[in-house]
C-alpha cells in the first residue's frame, strides 16, 4: 500500500471511531426510564407480528423528533431477514411525510423476541418485544439500555380503555411513565 492508501485508511478509520464515539456520547446522555428492562415475556409468531403498527407512545428519541403519526411496516424477507419501513410526518400528524428503511435479523430464534435493527449498515440497535398482545393489536418493545421504548398499536387511535391498559402494562414492566410521549395520528 502506498503512503496515501495508508492515509486514507487511517483518516476512514479515525473518521468511523469519531461517529462511533459521538453516538455513544449521545446515548450516554439520554435518560434511562427502566434500570431493570425486563426479558421479553412470551415468543413472537413472526408471520403474526409482520404488517403495519402505529405508534401510540414513546420515548423521545433525537432520530424521531417532532415526528407524528409514526407508522412501522414489517415484512418477510426472502433470505429470511425483515424488511423495516419507519414513517413519520414531521411537524405535527399531517406534516410531511419521511421515512427509513431498514433490515431486522432475529438474534433469539427460540422465541423471536430479541433483533437487532440496522438503518445504516453496520450499525445494529437491539430491538426486544418486551409484550405484546396475544392477539398481535398491541405490542411494547425496548432494548437493554432502558433509554427507548415504544409502545405500538395495530389502530392508529385505540379507545381510551385500550390506552389505560398499554399504561398499566408499560408501568408494570417497570418504565417511567414520565418520559412518555404520546404519538398524534390524523383523525
Amino acid at each position: 500500500m502506498n503512503n496515501s492508501g495508508a492515509k486514507f485508511t487511517l483518516l476512514s478509520l479515525a473518521a468511523m471511531l469519531t461517529l462511533t464515539l459521538q453516538g455513544c456520547a449521545i446515548l450516554a446522555s439520554r435518560p434511562v426510564g427502566n434500570a431493570a428492562v425486563p426479558e421479553p415475556t412470551r415468543s413472537v409468531e413472526l408471520e403474526r407480528y409482520l404488517g403495519r403498527w402505529f405508534e401510540i407512545y414513546r420515548y423521545e428519541a433525537p432520530f424521531q423528533e417532532d415526528c407524528d403519526a409514526v407508522t412501522a411496516d414489517y415484512a418477510l424477507n426472502e433470505n429470511g431477514t425483515i424488511n423495516v419501513l419507519n414513517s413519520c410526518r414531521k411537524g405535527g400528524a399531517s406534516g410531511p411525510l419521511t421515512t427509513v428503511n431498514g433490515t431486522a435479523k432475529v438474534v433469539d430464534s427460540i422465541t423471536n423476541a430479541k433483533l437487532r435493527v440496522t438503518f445504516f449498515w453496520p450499525f445494529y440497535g437491539d430491538y426486544w418485544v418486551i409484550d405484546h398482545d396475544p392477539e398481535y393489536q398491541w405490542s411494547i418493545v425496548g432494548e437493554p439500555s432502558g433509554t427507548y421504548l415504544w409502545v405500538l398499536s395495530r389502530e392508529a387511535t385505540p379507545d381510551q380503555a385500550s390506552r389505560n391498559e398499554l399504561r398499566q402494562r408499560v408501568e408494570e414492566l417497570g418504565y417511567d411513565w414520565g418520559l412518555i410521549r404520546e404519538t398524534r395520528h390524523p383523525q
